[in-house]
């Protein structure tokens, strides 16, 4: 897979940097500017990278940012002790991401990311995999997303960092 060199601009422009193991652009935003890059489970120098979906829209992260503040994924993880059938969405959330990323590289672990599937620890990895694969397979990706359906999407996202 390649990533074009315009969408890498843009996602260095979204990130403040250069981006490491771009293997294709996931998501898009309305706008059609990147809003999700898949990564290669090995970083160009074989740094294991085990985030396979890599949230890149600054609009959107610094959303997600407010509700981890807000304390919505303890909130999240306290559920996954009382409910069963969400227990269960996420650990099938986790072992799609495991098999996706495994038939990329397989890295020797069991470990997804974003404390999969017994924590959440990161809001915007639940997102970016929600916004790559589509509702229905990471249900905490999908409820942060209804968090902030009336706030995002809206606007060039690109432009929210003022680039």
């Amino acid at each position: 897979m390649t990533v074009s060199q315009e969408d890498l601009e843009i996602v260095a422009r979204q990130l403040g940097r250069t981006p490491r193991g771009a293997r294709a652009i996931a998501a898009r935003c309305p706008s059609g500017h990147p809003s999700v890059v898949q990564t290669d489970p090995r970083l160009p120098d074989g740094t294991p990278f085990p985030t396979l979906y890599y949230l890149t829209c600054p609009k959107l992260n610094s959303l997600v940012s407010t509700l981890e503040g807000q304390g919505t994924m303890k909130e999240m993880e306290a559920r996954l002790a009382e409910d069963e059938e969400l227990a269960r969405a996420y650990q099938r959330a986790h072992e799609q991401y495991l098999a996706e990323r495994d038939a990329i590289d397989s890295l020797g672990t069991q470990v997804t990311a974003g404390g999969m599937p017994t924590r959440v620890k990161c809001l915007h990895v639940h997102v970016a995999h929600a916004l790559a694969k589509g509702p229905g397979v990471n249900p905490f990706g999908d409820e942060a997303l209804a968090l902030l359906a009336e706030s995002w999407p809206a606007g060039d996202c690109v432009q929210f960092r003022q680039l």
